[in-house]
């Protein structure tokens, strides 16, 4: 088959499409034919060196896709040759073909007018599993509170938006240029802060009447660290899931201890299978219904060849896209 490699580390010209082996299904994994694959900036850091695949995972970038079932591994069980799937990676996505424990796997999804295409499907299980189990399995979002997204344009942004709106919460995200923040407002965001020019905790807690954000979903780290406790309510949860800002901050614990706070900082990538297939499973349960019903939709910025990683990781790099990149192949 094909795949992107990464051919040493370094700027998006490394990324090379190669002939290697086929991957092979093992005990309990399927092996899928793949029809499209989504860009996430973990894809970046592999290509640059500083994030490797967990142990025994593809050495290929690449953290979703969708596709179609090619083979069975020894013990699959519920799925079938020929099923049109969409599945969460722990890497290998940038190739025709990957290995995939069965757990990770699930259906192509439904859209209101029918099923959804390859490059809107392969948009949907790395953000969907990372917005389901950091801002309601970990934080508990509750009907009724705020949230702060910061990067709202993002592929997370967008998929948190949506799936918080539909709890029934308010919505507050930041992001860098009115058109980025007139897309989240398209999306029924509720307060919209470019962070080139407001202070978001100066924003949020005008429109929450001094409550402040009741979840915090930080992609940005150690540059925000303080200012998310400052815009924490009472009780409040802050959950940091991305390095953007550096890896190093100051952390407030008096105002931490004051506002009964709590902080939190979780990956998705390198978790136990267990638990990968515990969050695809409720991903299944709670978003996929939303799905259906065109309250929950993928963001997808644009399309490109398989072979033009390249160029999807500069699109990534110079942050000017909204939602998701999507190789095809």
């Amino acid at each position: 088959m094909h795949a992107i490699t990464i051919t040493e580390p370094g700027g998006p010209d490394v990324l090379a499409w190669t002939q290697v082996d086929d991957p092979e299904p093992g005990e309990g994994e399927v092996l899928v034919e793949v029809a499209a694959s989504a860009v996430n900036r973990a894809d970046l850091l592999q290509r640059q060196g500083f994030y490797d695949p967990p142990p025994g995972a593809s050495p290929h970038p690449g953290l979703e896709c969708a596709g179609r079932i090619a083979a069975l591994g020894p013990g699959v069980d519920g799925w079938r040759v020929g099923d049109e799937v969409c599945a969460l990676l722990a890497g290998g996505g940038y190739a025709e073909k990957v290995a995939v424990p069965q757990g990770q796997l699930l259906p192509l999804p439904q859209g209101p007018d029918g099923p959804l295409t390859p490059a809107e499907a392969a948009a949907l299980p790395e953000v969907a599993c990372t917005v389901w189990s950091n801002v309601f399995m970990t934080a508990g979002l509750k009907a009724g509170e705020t949230l702060l997204v910061h990067g709202g344009a993002s592929g997370i942004g967008t998929m948190a938006i949506q799936l918080a709106k539909a709890a029934g919460a308010r919505v507050a995200v930041t992001a860098g240029s009115p058109e980025k923040l007139r897309r989240c407002a398209d999306l029924d965001a509720d307060v919209l802060i470019d962070y080139r020019e407001q202070d978001f905790v100066e924003e949020v807690r005008e429109a929450t009447a001094g409550h402040g954000a009741d979840v915090v979903l930080d992609i940005i780290g150690g540059k925000y660290l303080e200012r998310n406790v400052e815009v924490l309510a009472t009780g409040g949860r802050i959950v940091v899931i991305g390095l953007q800002g550096g890896r190093r901050g100051e952390l407030p614990l008096g105002k931490l201890l004051a506002k009964r706070g709590t902080v939190a900082a979780t990956t998705l990538r390198a978790r136990p299978v267990p638990e990968k297939a515990e969050i695809v499973a409720a991903v299944r349960e709670h978003v996929w219904p939303l799905v259906a019903s065109g309250r929950v939709r993928p963001v997808v910025d644009r399309t490109l060849p398989m072979s033009h990683a390249s160029e999807a990781h500069r699109v990534l790099e110079q942050s000017d896209h909204v939602g998701k990149v999507v190789l095809t192949v």
